[in-house]
Protein backbone atom coordinates (compact mmCIF):
# COMPACT_ATOMS: atom_id res chain seq x y z
CA UNK A 1 0.00 0.00 0.00
CA UNK A 2 1.22 3.49 -0.74
CA UNK A 3 0.49 6.24 1.75
CA UNK A 4 -0.62 9.49 0.20
CA UNK A 5 0.80 12.93 0.75
CA UNK A 6 0.92 15.96 -1.52
CA UNK A 7 3.70 17.58 0.51
CA UNK A 8 7.23 17.46 -0.92
CA UNK A 9 8.53 17.99 2.62
CA UNK A 10 6.85 14.79 3.84
CA UNK A 11 8.02 12.78 0.86
CA UNK A 12 11.57 13.81 1.64
CA UNK A 13 11.09 12.86 5.31
CA UNK A 14 9.76 9.41 4.34
CA UNK A 15 12.97 8.68 2.43
CA UNK A 16 14.96 9.88 5.47
CA UNK A 17 18.17 10.27 3.49
CA UNK A 18 20.18 12.89 1.64
CA UNK A 19 19.39 12.87 -2.06
CA UNK A 20 21.68 14.02 -4.82
CA UNK A 21 19.91 16.62 -6.89
CA UNK A 22 17.91 18.02 -3.97
CA UNK A 23 18.79 21.16 -2.02
CA UNK A 24 17.02 22.16 1.18
CA UNK A 25 17.13 25.49 3.01
CA UNK A 26 15.29 26.46 6.18
CA UNK A 27 14.56 29.79 7.78
CA UNK A 28 12.29 31.12 10.49
CA UNK A 29 10.39 34.22 11.43
CA UNK A 30 8.67 34.80 14.74
CA UNK A 31 5.61 32.77 13.66
CA UNK A 32 6.60 30.42 10.85
CA UNK A 33 9.13 27.85 9.71
CA UNK A 34 9.85 28.15 5.98
CA UNK A 35 11.46 25.22 4.16
CA UNK A 36 12.49 25.52 0.52
CA UNK A 37 13.14 22.29 -1.38
CA UNK A 38 14.61 22.44 -4.88
CA UNK A 39 14.47 19.27 -6.97
CA UNK A 40 17.06 19.67 -9.68
CA UNK A 41 17.33 16.28 -11.42
CA UNK A 42 15.01 13.69 -12.95
CA UNK A 43 16.50 11.00 -10.72
CA UNK A 44 15.66 12.92 -7.55
CA UNK A 45 12.20 13.75 -8.91
CA UNK A 46 11.43 10.06 -9.47
CA UNK A 47 12.58 9.08 -5.99
CA UNK A 48 10.49 11.80 -4.35
CA UNK A 49 7.52 11.37 -6.66
CA UNK A 50 7.44 15.12 -7.32
CA UNK A 51 8.31 17.18 -10.39
CA UNK A 52 11.51 19.14 -10.92
CA UNK A 53 11.12 22.60 -9.43
CA UNK A 54 10.86 24.63 -6.26
CA UNK A 55 8.64 23.77 -3.27
CA UNK A 56 8.16 26.27 -0.44
CA UNK A 57 6.54 24.86 2.70
CA UNK A 58 5.40 27.26 5.43
CA UNK A 59 4.52 25.72 8.81
CA UNK A 60 2.57 27.73 11.38
CA UNK A 61 -0.15 27.48 14.03
CA UNK A 62 -3.40 25.89 12.90
CA UNK A 63 -5.68 28.08 10.82
CA UNK A 64 -8.61 26.95 12.97
CA UNK A 65 -6.92 28.31 16.11
CA UNK A 66 -6.31 31.84 14.90
CA UNK A 67 -8.83 33.81 12.87
CA UNK A 68 -6.82 37.04 12.89
CA UNK A 69 -4.36 37.65 10.07
CA UNK A 70 -1.00 38.05 11.80
CA UNK A 71 1.90 39.95 10.30
CA UNK A 72 4.39 37.08 10.52
CA UNK A 73 2.17 34.61 8.67
CA UNK A 74 1.09 37.14 6.07
CA UNK A 75 4.66 38.23 5.34
CA UNK A 76 5.86 34.63 4.95
CA UNK A 77 3.06 33.84 2.51
CA UNK A 78 3.50 37.02 0.46
CA UNK A 79 7.26 36.50 0.20
CA UNK A 80 6.72 32.90 -0.91
CA UNK A 81 4.32 33.92 -3.68
CA UNK A 82 6.61 36.72 -4.87
CA UNK A 83 9.55 34.30 -4.99
CA UNK A 84 7.63 32.08 -7.43
CA UNK A 85 6.10 34.79 -9.63
CA UNK A 86 7.82 35.12 -13.03
CA UNK A 87 9.63 38.44 -13.59
CA UNK A 88 7.45 39.20 -16.61
CA UNK A 89 4.66 41.67 -15.87
CA UNK A 90 1.18 40.96 -17.16
CA UNK A 91 -2.20 39.51 -16.36
CA UNK A 92 -2.37 36.82 -13.67
CA UNK A 93 -5.09 34.16 -13.72
CA UNK A 94 -6.04 32.87 -10.25
CA UNK A 95 -7.96 29.59 -10.33
CA UNK A 96 -9.64 27.98 -7.35
CA UNK A 97 -9.74 24.22 -7.91
CA UNK A 98 -12.13 21.99 -5.98
CA UNK A 99 -15.72 21.41 -4.92
CA UNK A 100 -17.33 24.29 -3.03
CA UNK A 101 -20.08 21.93 -1.78
CA UNK A 102 -17.59 19.63 -0.01
CA UNK A 103 -16.02 21.51 2.91
CA UNK A 104 -12.67 19.72 2.93
CA UNK A 105 -12.31 20.41 -0.82
CA UNK A 106 -13.61 24.00 -0.82
CA UNK A 107 -10.33 25.83 -0.17
CA UNK A 108 -9.79 26.73 -3.84
CA UNK A 109 -13.26 28.15 -4.57
CA UNK A 110 -13.40 30.02 -1.24
CA UNK A 111 -9.98 31.59 -1.85
CA UNK A 112 -10.76 32.58 -5.44
CA UNK A 113 -13.94 34.32 -4.30
CA UNK A 114 -11.84 36.68 -2.12
CA UNK A 115 -9.15 37.47 -4.71
CA UNK A 116 -9.27 41.06 -5.99
CA UNK A 117 -10.13 40.75 -9.72
CA UNK A 118 -8.90 43.85 -11.55
CA UNK A 119 -8.66 43.11 -15.29
CA UNK A 120 -11.84 45.09 -15.94
CA UNK A 121 -10.76 48.15 -13.90
CA UNK A 122 -9.27 50.96 -15.99
CA UNK A 123 -6.80 53.57 -14.74
CA UNK A 124 -9.57 56.17 -15.02
CA UNK A 125 -11.86 54.08 -12.84
CA UNK A 126 -9.02 53.68 -10.32
CA UNK A 127 -8.72 57.45 -10.03
CA UNK A 128 -12.46 57.79 -9.53
CA UNK A 129 -12.24 55.21 -6.74
CA UNK A 130 -9.37 57.09 -5.08
CA UNK A 131 -6.70 54.58 -6.09
CA UNK A 132 -3.66 56.55 -7.20
CA UNK A 133 -1.87 53.66 -8.86
CA UNK A 134 -2.27 51.31 -11.80
CA UNK A 135 -3.54 47.86 -10.84
CA UNK A 136 -2.02 44.69 -12.16
CA UNK A 137 -4.66 42.86 -14.25
CA UNK A 138 -5.98 39.86 -12.32
CA UNK A 139 -8.63 37.34 -13.35
CA UNK A 140 -10.18 35.11 -10.67
CA UNK A 141 -12.36 32.04 -11.19
CA UNK A 142 -13.44 28.73 -9.68
CA UNK A 143 -13.30 25.69 -11.92
CA UNK A 144 -15.75 23.44 -10.11
CA UNK A 145 -15.16 19.70 -10.44
CA UNK A 146 -15.82 17.34 -13.32
CA UNK A 147 -18.76 15.74 -11.53
CA UNK A 148 -20.49 19.13 -11.49
CA UNK A 149 -19.46 20.58 -14.84
CA UNK A 150 -18.42 17.68 -17.07
CA UNK A 151 -15.21 19.61 -17.76
CA UNK A 152 -11.73 18.83 -16.43
CA UNK A 153 -10.32 21.65 -14.29
CA UNK A 154 -7.29 21.76 -16.58
CA UNK A 155 -9.47 22.08 -19.68
CA UNK A 156 -11.44 24.89 -18.04
CA UNK A 157 -8.29 26.83 -17.13
CA UNK A 158 -6.67 26.26 -20.53
CA UNK A 159 -9.69 27.64 -22.35
CA UNK A 160 -9.55 30.81 -20.23
CA UNK A 161 -5.78 31.08 -20.78
CA UNK A 162 -6.29 30.93 -24.54
CA UNK A 163 -8.58 33.97 -24.27
CA UNK A 164 -6.98 36.02 -21.46
CA UNK A 165 -3.35 35.10 -22.29
CA UNK A 166 -1.98 35.55 -18.74
CA UNK A 167 1.72 35.71 -17.94
CA UNK A 168 1.16 33.06 -15.26
CA UNK A 169 -1.52 31.04 -13.48
CA UNK A 170 -1.93 30.65 -9.71
CA UNK A 171 -3.95 27.61 -8.65
CA UNK A 172 -5.31 27.01 -5.16
CA UNK A 173 -6.38 23.53 -4.07
CA UNK A 174 -6.87 21.49 -0.91
CA UNK A 175 -4.11 18.95 -0.26
CA UNK A 176 -3.71 15.65 1.57
CA UNK A 177 -1.09 15.32 4.31
CA UNK A 178 0.65 12.22 5.57
CA UNK A 179 0.88 13.48 9.16
CA UNK A 180 -1.76 14.92 11.45
CA UNK A 181 0.88 17.41 12.65
CA UNK A 182 0.67 19.26 9.32
CA UNK A 183 -3.09 19.13 8.92
CA UNK A 184 -4.47 22.65 8.61
CA UNK A 185 -1.22 24.29 9.66
CA UNK A 186 0.92 24.01 6.53
CA UNK A 187 0.96 25.87 3.23
CA UNK A 188 2.82 24.43 0.24
CA UNK A 189 3.68 26.56 -2.77
CA UNK A 190 5.43 25.30 -5.88
CA UNK A 191 6.21 26.24 -9.47
CA UNK A 192 5.48 22.73 -10.79
CA UNK A 193 1.70 22.79 -11.18
CA UNK A 194 -0.81 20.33 -9.73
CA UNK A 195 -2.74 17.13 -10.43
CA UNK A 196 -6.22 17.81 -8.99
CA UNK A 197 -7.48 14.95 -6.82
CA UNK A 198 -4.11 13.17 -6.60
CA UNK A 199 -4.04 13.35 -2.81
CA UNK A 200 -7.22 11.28 -2.51
CA UNK A 201 -6.50 8.82 -5.32
CA UNK A 202 -8.58 10.55 -8.00
CA UNK A 203 -5.89 12.20 -10.08
CA UNK A 204 -7.02 14.30 -13.05
CA UNK A 205 -5.21 15.99 -15.94
CA UNK A 206 -2.12 17.89 -14.75
CA UNK A 207 -2.30 21.66 -14.69
CA UNK A 208 1.25 22.81 -15.40
CA UNK A 209 3.36 24.93 -17.72
CA UNK A 210 3.68 22.17 -20.29
CA UNK A 211 -0.11 21.95 -20.64
CA UNK A 212 -1.08 25.63 -20.28
CA UNK A 213 1.94 27.21 -21.96
CA UNK A 214 2.56 29.63 -19.07
CA UNK A 215 4.19 29.23 -15.63
CA UNK A 216 1.90 27.72 -12.99
CA UNK A 217 2.17 28.45 -9.26
CA UNK A 218 0.35 25.93 -7.09
CA UNK A 219 -0.74 26.85 -3.56
CA UNK A 220 -2.40 24.42 -1.16
CA UNK A 221 -3.22 23.61 2.44
CA UNK A 222 -3.69 20.02 3.73
CA UNK A 223 -7.30 19.59 4.86
CA UNK A 224 -7.37 15.78 5.01
CA UNK A 225 -4.97 13.07 6.12
CA UNK A 226 -4.68 9.54 4.74
CA UNK A 227 -6.19 7.09 7.26
CA UNK A 228 -3.38 4.54 6.93
CA UNK A 229 -0.74 7.18 7.55
CA UNK A 230 -2.77 8.32 10.53
CA UNK A 231 -2.94 4.74 11.89
CA UNK A 232 0.84 4.41 11.64
CA UNK A 233 1.34 7.71 13.44
CA UNK A 234 -1.13 7.01 16.25
CA UNK A 235 -0.01 3.41 16.81
CA UNK A 236 3.68 4.27 16.33
CA UNK A 237 4.24 1.46 13.83
CA UNK A 238 5.88 1.30 10.42
CA UNK A 239 4.11 0.77 7.12
CA UNK A 240 5.50 -2.78 7.01
CA UNK A 241 4.09 -3.57 10.47
CA UNK A 242 0.72 -2.15 9.49
CA UNK A 243 0.73 -4.27 6.33
CA UNK A 244 0.83 -7.41 8.49
CA UNK A 245 -2.57 -6.52 9.93
CA UNK A 246 -5.91 -6.57 8.18
CA UNK A 247 -6.08 -2.89 7.27
CA UNK A 248 -6.54 -3.02 3.51
CA UNK A 249 -10.20 -2.10 3.86
CA UNK A 250 -9.07 1.34 5.06
CA UNK A 251 -7.14 2.00 1.85
CA UNK A 252 -8.62 5.04 0.13
CA UNK A 253 -10.15 6.45 3.31
CA UNK A 254 -9.17 9.99 4.27
CA UNK A 255 -9.97 11.85 7.48
CA UNK A 256 -10.77 15.53 8.02
CA UNK A 257 -10.69 17.39 11.36
CA UNK A 258 -14.01 18.19 13.04
CA UNK A 259 -13.41 21.94 12.64
CA UNK A 260 -12.54 21.69 8.94
CA UNK A 261 -15.15 24.34 8.09
CA UNK A 262 -13.41 26.94 10.28
CA UNK A 263 -9.99 25.81 9.07
CA UNK A 264 -10.92 26.23 5.39
CA UNK A 265 -12.63 29.58 5.98
CA UNK A 266 -9.64 31.09 7.79
CA UNK A 267 -7.07 29.57 5.43
CA UNK A 268 -8.95 30.83 2.36
CA UNK A 269 -9.07 34.35 3.74
CA UNK A 270 -5.36 34.65 4.51
CA UNK A 271 -4.36 32.98 1.23
CA UNK A 272 -6.53 35.41 -0.74
CA UNK A 273 -5.09 38.36 1.15
CA UNK A 274 -1.56 37.07 0.52
CA UNK A 275 -2.23 36.73 -3.21
CA UNK A 276 -3.74 40.22 -3.30
CA UNK A 277 -0.73 41.70 -1.48
CA UNK A 278 1.74 39.90 -3.76
CA UNK A 279 -0.01 40.98 -6.97
CA UNK A 280 -0.86 44.56 -5.93
CA UNK A 281 2.20 45.71 -3.90
CA UNK A 282 1.36 49.37 -4.56
CA UNK A 283 -1.72 49.04 -2.32
CA UNK A 284 -1.58 48.76 1.47
CA UNK A 285 -2.93 45.75 3.35
CA UNK A 286 -5.67 47.97 4.77
CA UNK A 287 -6.72 49.04 1.27
CA UNK A 288 -6.79 45.44 0.07
CA UNK A 289 -8.94 44.43 3.06
CA UNK A 290 -11.58 46.83 1.73
CA UNK A 291 -11.78 44.95 -1.59
CA UNK A 292 -12.33 41.56 0.07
Amino acid sequence: MKFRTDLALERREILDTQLDGVTVTEKYNNECKITEIKINTESAARKLGKGIGKYITIEMNSFSDEAAVSEGRLNALVEGIKALLPPKEGTVLVAGVGNSEMTSDALGPFTASKVFATRHISDELCKCAGINASLRPVVSLSTGVMGQTGIESGEFIKSICDTVKPCCVITIDALAAGSIARLGRTVQMSDTGISPGSGVGNSRKRIDEEYLGVPVIAIGVPTVVDSLSLACEICDVSEEQLNRGNVTQADGLVVAPKDVDLLVKNAAYILALSINCALQPQLTTKELYAFM
